[in-house]
């Protein structure tokens, strides 16, 4: 099994989000449900509509926030693996 972290994903067609400051706020347009995420989150999800693997944004988060590369590694995984479960992304 290949590491989501490197992996292309697809949003669904049944989300749509929009960015409130530096928040994204997701509408997952078949069960009215909204997730909420936060700027890390934000800038992930920026990067899955890109089409980038979620692993070209852990160097600039690296640099941006005070966080050890293993417990990034770990909350974007965790965090990936809930917007799959919310079937908010799939793989591309």
């Amino acid at each position: 099994m290949s590491d989501v972290l490197e992996t292309r994903w697809r949003v669904s067609d049944q989300a749509i989000a929009n960015a409130v400051a530096d928040e994204t706020v997701i509408l997952h347009l078949g069960n009215g449900t909204y997730y909420g995420l936060d700027p890390i989150g934000a800038l992930l999800w920026k990067a899955l509509v890109e089409g980038d693997v979620p692993a070209s944004i852990c160097d600039s988060i690296l640099e941006t926030y005070d966080v050890e590369p293993q417990q990034l590694a770990a909350d974007l995984r965790a965090l990936l693996n809930d917007l799959v479960d919310n079937e908010l992304v799939e793989p591309a």
